[in-house]
């Protein structure tokens, strides 16, 4: 029988900008994890992210689905903006059991990380991800494009109806989901972030060697990520003593 395991989440200014605008939500009680990347300079970014949380986890715990949640989030920040321009990408999960409701806006984004690889559940709401889509860019062009930080969905954005992205899924044994903003996937490949995530030891050892390599890289922004898994039950991993990864994903669990 598998059980939901606890955590580990990070967020750092990075070796650039002299504030951190991200902003992270854990909230195991309700099964509640978030990443708001704000944006709107002079710390308004930071207020729109602050806000987004606040707002989405009041929303969570008054028993609204995760997407509408996220709606009512983006008002919110509507209201505090006052016109001023700021805003806030973000991407949150809702755990019931190993089943979770997944929803985002914006380039912050969802991967599942396993013994098969890694995958991205989120998809960008960004330019160069419409240019991907539309055969315009390669994913690798794409991550080099000067215009790779242009989103076009974001939390507080007036005049316009938000587009929240959605999905639900399940988390099988021995997975991790990760949740980050684009201050990490701008520095690092998804094969990357995966070579992590198969040497770690725990989960605060994961979370914080993806941002130190991240800094490695660059650091040109903000990053932040936070770590969720399922633990194996000891007989599975018994039976499995030659993958590792699974081995050192049970040996992180938290109590």
């Amino acid at each position: 029988m598998s059980e939901l395991l606890g955590y580990a989440a990070q967020s750092i200014v990075g070796c650039v900008r002299e504030h951190n605008e991200d902003a992270l939500l854990c909230a195991p009680e309700l099964g509640l994890w978030a990443v708001a990347d704000g944006m709107g300079g002079h710390q308004r970014g930071e207020v729109a992210s602050a806000v987004a949380l606040d707002a989405l986890r009041e929303a969570v715990a008054a028993k609204q689905d995760l997407v509408v949640a996220v709606q009512t989030a983006h008002r919110a920040v509507v209201a505090a903006a006052s016109g001023s321009g700021m805003g806030t990408t973000l991407v949150a999960v809702k755990f019931d059991g190993a089943m979770f409701d997944l929803a985002w806006a914006g380039d912050s984004r969802a991967y599942r990380v396993g013994v098969d690889g890694i995958t991205r559940l989120s998809h960008d709401h960004s330019l160069v991800q419409a240019l991907v889509d539309a055969g315009e860019l390669s994913p690798q062009q794409a991550r080099r494009h000067p215009q790779r930080n242009v989103v076009t969905q974001c939390l507080g954005q007036e005049h316009q109806d938000l587009e929240v992205g959605g999905a639900k899924d399940a988390l099988a044994p021995g997975e991790l989901l990760l949740l980050c903003s684009d201050g990490l996937t701008g520095e690092l490949a998804d094969d990357e972030i995966l070579a992590q995530c198969a040497r770690a030891e725990t989960l605060d050892d994961l979370v914080a060697h993806l941002l130190a390599l991240a800094c490695d890289a660059g650091g040109r922004d903000n990053i932040s990520c936070i770590v969720i898994g399922l633990a194996l039950s000891e007989t599975t991993v018994a039976a499995n003593r030659s993958n590792s990864f699974l081995s050192r994903l049970l040996k992180s669990r938290r109590s």
